[in-house]
C-alpha cells in the first residue's frame, strides 16, 4: 500500500459502493469538492502512462515519490436553504464598477449562490428620468443555452432597453454557465474575471466568424470546413465515445465485466443531484478505473498508445461531467430565486414583488415556479408573468425540440456530457446564409423570413449561444413524455399544479414557431385559471409571421408585440 499514490491509499475518505448505495447514503464531511476530482484522475492517468517506458518496480518507486508529499484539506460545503419562493440565500453580491465591453447594460451585478461557486451575472437597465414611475422591477429570463445579448442585440433592437425606457427597472439574468456568469469565490477577482470572460466571448465570436467565412470563401465545393472551436475541451470523436472504445479494448479480457460495471455506475450517478456524497462516489469509481488501467497495461504491450490515448479522452469526458453539472431544477431552485432576492434588495418594491418575462425556457421556469409554489401553498412574490413561446408539455405538438429525445437515455450523459450549441450554430451559419443555402431551414427555427436584419441575425448566432449540459437536456426531454415536464426525480409534474396559481399570466405564441408551436403554448395556457390567463398568437396568414425569437427581437415586435406587454405589465404594476 505504501507504494500506491496517496489518493489511492486514502480509503478512509471513500465509502464502499454498491448498486443500492448510489442514492441512499449519508453525506461524508470528508468528501472532496467536484472541482478537484479531475485533477486527481488526471494525475493518476499520467502516472499510469509511465507503464509505457517503466517497469512495475521502477514505476512504483516513482509513484511513491511523486505522491508522498501530496496533501489537501477539503473546504466545507456551504449550506442550501430552500425556504420560500426566493429561499436560496445569496452568499455574496457585488456590483462591477467597470463593465466589460460585451455588457451593454447600464450596470453589471453579480450574485453568489449559497451552495455553489457560481456567481450569476445580472445586467441592469435603469429607467431614464423622463420615464413613467413604476412600482415593480422587471426580471427577464432567457432560453436554454443563451445569454443576455438576445434581449439587447442593438440600440434599435433591444427588448431590455425598451422596457427600461417605459419606466421599469429591468434586469436580465444569466444562469450559471451562460454569458458573463463566472466561477470562483474570491470577490476581488470578480471584475477581472468578468473582463476575461468578455474578452473570450468577443475573441471567440471574431475568430469563429472569420474562420468560417474564410473557409466558405476558399471552398468552391462541398460544405465549409469547421471553424476554430469556441469550446476546445469538447473537440474529439463523439460518435465513438472513449468509454465505448475502452470497452472494446477490454472485451477479450477478464477485466471487461469489471470495467463495464464501473461505467454503468458512473452513468447512474449522472441522474443524481450532485453533492459531497456523489463527489465521493465518482472519485471512488474513477480510482477503480485507474486500478484497472494499471492492472491491464502489461497485457497490452503494443497497444498502450491507443489505450492511454483513449483513457485520456475518457478523462476529458469526466472533466466535462464535473464542469457542466446542472439541470433545469438547479435553475429553478437556486439561480432564479437568488436573482429574485437580489433584485428585490436593490429595487426595494413596496410589496416585495417583481414582474417577470421569460422567453422559451425562461417562460418554462416561470411556469414551473408558479406550479411549485401553488402546490406548496407559498407566495411566488410575482405580481405578473409574461411567457414568450413557452410550454410545459410538447406532446401534442410537432416541435423540433424532439431532437432532445436521444438524451432521454441517461447513459448518453456519460457519452456526451455537454452540447456546444454556440459552436454548432456558428459552424452551420454560412451554410444557412450563403448559396447554396443547404441549411437555410435553420434560420427559420430562429426567425421568419424578413423579420431580422442579416447583421443582427449574425450577431445573434455568434454571440448569444452557450454550451448546454446534457443533464439539462435530459430533464427538458421529459416535456415530450406523457404528463409533461417533471422534476429531476420524475416525481413532480409541473403542469399538474399550474391551476393553483394566483398570478396573472400573459402567454404569447408565434404562428410559425417550429420550436414551441402555438398548440404547445396553448396546451399549458389552458391549465391556468381563465380569469388569470391571456393567450395570443402573433402572425397573420399572409404575413408577417413570427418564429421563435421574433417574439423578442423581430423587427415588427416593437410595434405589434411590445405595446401589448406594456399594457399587461402596467395593469398589474399596482401595489394595491
Amino acid at each position: 500500500m505504501t507504494l500506491l499514490p496517496r489518493f489511492l491509499r486514502n480509503r478512509e475518505l471513500i465509502d464502499s459502493i454498491s448498486p443500492l448505495s448510489l442514492t441512499d447514503r449519508k453525506p461524508s464531511s470528508h468528501a472532496p469538492p467536484m472541482a478537484v476530482i479531475q485533477t486527481d484522475i488526471r494525475s493518476a492517468i499520467h502516472a499510469a502512462s509511465a507503464f509505457r517506458t517503466l517497469g512495475p518496480d521502477l514505476l512504483a518507486r516513482r509513484l511513491s515519490a511523486r505522491f508522498a508529499t501530496t496533501s489537501r484539506s477539503w473546504p466545507a460545503v456551504r449550506a442550501f436553504n430552500t425556504g420560500g419562493a426566493g429561499g436560496n440565500e445569496a452568499a455574496a453580491v457585488q456590483k462591477v464598477s467597470t463593465k466589460p465591453s460585451v455588457c451593454t447594460a447600464d450596470e453589471l451585478h453579480y450574485v453568489s449562490l449559497a451552495n455553489s461557486d457560481w456567481r450569476l451575472a445580472l445586467w441592469r437597465y435603469t429607467p431614464p428620468p423622463q420615464a413613467p414611475p413604476r412600482n415593480h422591477p422587471l426580471l427577464l429570463l432567457s432560453g436554454v443555452g443563451t445569454n443576455a445579448i438576445g434581449y439587447d442585440l442593438s440600440p434599435e433592437s433591444s427588448f431590455a432597453r425598451y422596457m427600461s425606457n417605459q419606466g421599469f427597472d429591468t434586469w436580465v439574468l444569466e444562469y450559471r454557465g451562460a454569458g458573463l456568469s463566472i466561477r470562483g469565490s474570491d470577490s476581488k477577482q470578480v471584475e477581472p474575471s468578468a473582463k476575461a470572460v468578455s474578452d473570450q466571448m468577443e475573441a471567440a465570436a471574431s475568430n469563429t466568424t472569420n474562420g468560417i467565412l474564410r473557409a466558405v470563401e476558399e471552398s468552391s465545393s462541398g460544405p465549409a470546413c469547421a471553424a476554430e472551436s469556441k469550446f476546445p475541451e469538447l473537440e474529439g470523436d463523439l460518435m465513438v465515445p472513449p468509454s465505448t472504445q475502452i470497452s472494446k479494448i477490454f472485451e477479450d479480457t477478464q477485466l471487461s465485466e469489471r470495467f463495464n460495471e464501473i461505467r454503468g455506475k458512473l452513468s447512474s450517478l449522472m441522474e443524481i443531484r450532485q453533492n459531497s456524497t456523489i463527489a465521493s462516489q465518482i472519485r471512488d469509481l474513477s480510482e477503480r478505473l485507474i486500478n484497472i488501467i494499471v492492472e491491464v497495461s502489461p497485457q497490452f504491450y503494443g497497444l498502450q498508445d491507443r489505450l492511454f490515448s483513449t483513457i485520456e479522452d475518457f478523462q476529458k469526458q469526466l472533466d466535462l461531467i464535473v464542469k457542466y453539472d446542472w439541470d433545469f431544477d438547479h435553475y429553478l431552485e437556486e439561480d432564479v430565486p437568488a436573482a429574485m432576492e437580489y433584485v428585490r434588495s436593490q429595487s426595494k418594491p413596496n410589496d416585495g414583488k417583481l414582474l417577470a418575462i421569460g422567453h422559451s425556457m425562461g417562460g418554462i421556469l416561470l411556469y414551473a415556479m408558479l406550479s411549485r409554489c401553488g402546490a406548496d401553498g407559498r407566495d411566488t412574490n410575482l405580481a405578473g408573468v409574461v411567457t414568450l413561446a413557452s410550454s410545459l408539455d410538447y406532446t401534442t405538438s410537432k416541435s423540433t425540440l424532439r431532437l432532445l429525445l436521444p438524451f432521454a437515455d441517461p447513459t448518453q450523459v456519460l457519452n456526451v456530457p455537454a452540447v456546444p450549441l454556440g459552436a454548432l450554430l456558428a459552424a452551420a451559419y454560412p451554410l444557412s446564409s450563403r448559396p447554396p443555402y443547404v441549411l437555410a431551414w435553420l434560420n427559420n427555427l430562429i426567425s421568419s423570413e424578413g423579420m431580422m436584419h442579416p447583421e443582427l441575425m449574425k450577431k445573434f448566432i455568434f454571440n448569444n449561444f452557450c454550451t448546454i449540459p446534457a443533464k439539462l437536456l435530459l430533464q427538458l426531454a421529459s416535456a415530450f413524455r406523457e404528463g409533461g415536464l417533471t422534476n429531476r426525480e420524475g416525481t413532480f409534474f409541473y403542469k399538474d399544479h399550474l391551476c393553483k396559481t394566483n398570478v396573472p399570466i400573459l402567454a404569447f405564441a408565434g404562428d410559425q414557431d417550429l420550436i414551441c408551436p402555438p398548440e404547445a403554448v396553448h396546451e399549458t395556457a389552458k391549465l391556468v385559471p381563465k380569469h388569470l390567463i391571456t393567450y395570443k398568437v402573433f402572425g397573420e396568414p399572409d404575413g408577417p409571421h413570427y418564429a421563435h425569437y421574433d417574439l423578442v427581437g423581430g423587427k415588427l415586435a416593437r410595434e405589434q408585440l411590445y405595446p401589448c406587454i406594456i399594457e399587461f405589465l402596467s395593469e398589474h404594476d399596482s401595489t394595491s
